[in-house]
């Protein structure tokens, strides 16, 4: 019978007296402590490391070309035999390196330019996997790009059936010899890896997957690709389903652990509302708010995000919301991440809700003391029923009198922690809605937010006119402060965002303190310009966009400090330098700053003329949907560590699932995830005790992170 042990932070625990998965490389064949160590600068320490080490690509042979068709000018992938090797010197001081390399159809010349170092790497009798273009220099001959070592001398197999699988490989443990170890002990390790089998044959057999010691079998010997594929699926199931199962534990303690507020609609406040807009709600804003009142109106205490894409018309549905609340009897807050923006909600609500004679109390950290002292007394005695602040809403000073909801604006901005801050200081649990601006696609938020429930709206309200993008290179940059100059002399605003605050002697970028002394002094001598990035003083910044808000200011020189910013109608206009260096969902952030008015507004991108950088750049150009550009910056920057600091690659715990394609299976997971949570919260059952066991030992972290456990 499988038992678990919790071993915090570390990998798998299943086992059954003792995991054999657990025993140190060491001991496994043909290891031994020098190649242990050389091993352990990979992060392969256990065997378990050694079985989960991801092969880095698969080749099949029955694919490859033989080396006596290859042609002049194929650009090919070839698998052959060294015959013989040699350092070749050429007149002009370069040495090559070069083998010839042969199969059973015929020989050719292999050549490395300038890395003569590679002749005490390769030896006659090795088998070598090269990719690259055929040339014909001395006969026919390839220039690999890549090339991996597929064994080691005549005495090797490279692997078994048509499937050459590489590993991800280093210095001190090339390939020949990961695949030697690998080789040696697999079977061995397939039967260890029975002990994790956390799935019943019908629940397998439900969800099309293998057995968990059959996938493993397929990703390190495939007799074709589709088999790889399925013992990947399965893997990359366990990490959805386990990442899931901690949300869903999450999501429970959020909205069922604690009855939540039964919220009743009477449409005293929203029918007028209703009446009073001088616009029709989307169909998309109307199946949230459906959602939404489902969850205010039952027991269960609602979790939910609010994603939209920038204009969506995020606010009103969250204005809604926040007006079930008041006729219910009970106070809504709102809370921003600015107090600018805190700010420009208040306004913005006030407009709508005073006719209907419901006042909104604003709190941030800069009100006089006896502004404040009248906005806390009107909260605590529940005279306030709608409050927008920031941050300032979670200090201990702040008691609400009945919080019934409480709206979190960008999501991005405050961690789980502070936005649970102001939920859980309460007597009662408010429900909760966040608000995120920033598109993501579907899979990336059930990963990120699978604890909250999901609304989306994915469609922009009629007559919204789409800003126009456009690329240019540095050479035409004097057109492009032309035309900014234009839109000025015609009564619009402009901005233009650098990627750095100030020069770098690492980098060659413009950067905007620079930039904005050369533009106020020389370029835009003529126009009224304001300087606005992270490292200045709150008040200044606040200064700055308070000016460029009144129109005291034509043109404002920024860092990305202003992707979450407020609206300023009258902006018509957004530069971007170095657009290259920023990630496709950053820009488009940035351009929802203008097109917020009536007016025509353009965004350009001025970037370096790289084939790869204006390749990417051209989803910009070509779409202004934000779920379209964030998929495309998935698909282009990688998953990234979803939880952490990691900008690029895929996520530590996410090394088999792909976001972009297995969204069929998260689905499957979350689903499976939430039922078990339901079914037995705590994972008591004994059949779900190794479950239990393996949430622990791999998501400790994040159990802490969502206050679970």
């Amino acid at each position: 019978e499988l038992r678990c042990t919790v071993v915090r932070g570390g990998s798998l625990r299943i086992v059954t007296s003792y995991s054999q998965l657990d025993r140190p490389v060491q001991f496994l064949k043909g290891v031994g402590p020098k190649r242990a160590d050389a091993l352990a600068r990979m992060g392969i320490g256990t065997a378990r490391d050694l079985l989960y080490h991801i092969p880095r690509r698969y080749d099949d042979a029955s694919t490859l070309t033989p080396i006596g068709s290859l042609a002049v000018g194929l650009d090919t992938t070839a698998v052959g035999r060294v015959r013989s090797k040699g350092v070749v010197p050429t007149r002009r001081g370069l040495r090559i390196f070069q083998v010839v390399l042969e199969d059973d159809t015929g020989m050719i010349t292999v050549a490395w330019p300038g890395q003569p170092w590679l002749d005490r790497k390769i030896r006659e009798g090795d088998t070598l996997l090269v990719t690259g273009p055929v040339k014909f220099f001395h006969g026919h001959q390839i220039q690999p790009r890549e090339f991996t070592m597929l064994s080691r001398s005549q005495d090797d197999e490279p692997g078994t059936g048509t499937i050459f699988v590489s590993y991800p490989a280093s210095e001190d443990v090339p390939q020949w010899l990961l695949r030697r170890v690998l080789e040696s002990n697999l079977d061995e390790m397939l039967s260890w890896a029975d002990d994790d089998e956390y799935l019943s044959e019908s629940q397998r057999s439900a969800r099309g997957l293998p057995r968990l010691s059959t996938a493993l079998a397929a990703l390190h010997r495939p007799s074709q690709l589709s088999e790889a594929e399925s013992g990947r699926r399965r893997l990359a199931f366990d990490e959805l389903f386990f990442l899931q199962l901690v949300q869903a534990q999450a999501r429970r303690l959020a909205t069922q652990v604690e009855p939540g507020i039964e919220h009743a609609r009477t449409n005293a406040l929203i029918k007028p509302l209703h009446e009073a807009l001088e616009f029709t709600l989307t169909a998309a804003q109307t199946k949230a708010l459906k959602e939404i009142f489902e969850d205010m109106t039952s027991e269960r205490r609602m979790n939910r995000l609010l994603q939209g894409d920038v204009g969506s018309g995020k606010t009103v549905v969250a204005v809604f919301a926040m007006l079930l609340a008041a006729e219910s009897g009970y106070q809504a807050a709102l809370m921003a991440p600015t107090e600018i923006l805190a700010e420009q909600h208040a306004r913005r609500l006030s407009e709508w809700l005073h006719p209907l004679g419901v006042g909104v109390v604003l709190l941030t950290g800069s009100l006089s003391a006896p502004s404040r002292r009248a906005a806390l007394a009107s909260i605590e005695s529940g005279e306030a029923l709608l409050v927008v602040g920031t941050h300032a809403l979670i200090q201990d000073a702040v008691s609400f009198d009945r919080l019934g909801l409480v709206v979190v604006d960008e999501q991005h901005r405050f961690g789980v922690r502070q936005r649970m801050a102001l939920v859980e200081r309460e007597g009662v649990r408010p429900d909760v809605v966040v608000m995120s601006a920033t598109p993501i696609p579907r899979s990336l938020a059930m990963t990120l937010y699978g604890d909250l429930d999901l609304s989306v709206l994915d469609e922009l309200p009629p007559g919204r006119k789409p800003v126009s993008t456009t690329l240019r290179a540095p050479s035409g940059r004097d057109e492009v402060y032309a035309f900014v100059d234009a839109q000025i002399g015609e009564g619009r605003q402009a901005y233009i965002v650098y990627p750095l605050v100030s020069e770098s002697e690492k980098v060659d970028l413009l950067a905007a303190s620079e930039e904005f002394e050369r533009l106020r002094d020389d370029v835009f001598s003529h126009r009224r310009l304001g300087l606005l990035h992270g490292q200045l003083p709150p008040a200044e910044k606040d200064r700055v966009m308070r000016a460029f808000l009144a129109g005291d200011l034509d043109l404002v020189v920024a860092t990305t400090v202003i992707e979450v910013g407020i609206d300023v109608e009258n902006a018509s206009v957004m530069v971007i330098e170095h657009a290259e260096r920023f990630g496709l969902s950053q820009l488009h952030q940035l351009r929802g700053r203008v097109g917020r008015g009536a007016a025509e507004s353009h965004c350009m991108l001025i970037a370096e003329a790289g084939e790869d950088a204006w390749d990417r750049l051209k989803v910009m150009r070509d779409t202004t949907d934000g779920f379209e550009v964030a998929r495309a910056d998935l698909r282009i920057r990688g998953q990234g560590d979803l939880f952490g600091s990691q900008q690029h690659g895929r996520d530590p715990l996410l090394r088999f699932a792909d976001l972009l394609t297995d969204e069929d299976l998260l689905i499957e997971a979350q689903g499976a995830a939430r039922a078990l949570v339901a079914a037995d919260p705590e994972f008591q059952k004994p059949e779900n005790e190794c479950i239990r066991g393996l949430v622990e030992a791999r998501y400790h972290d994040r159990l802490e992170m969502f206050g679970v456990g």
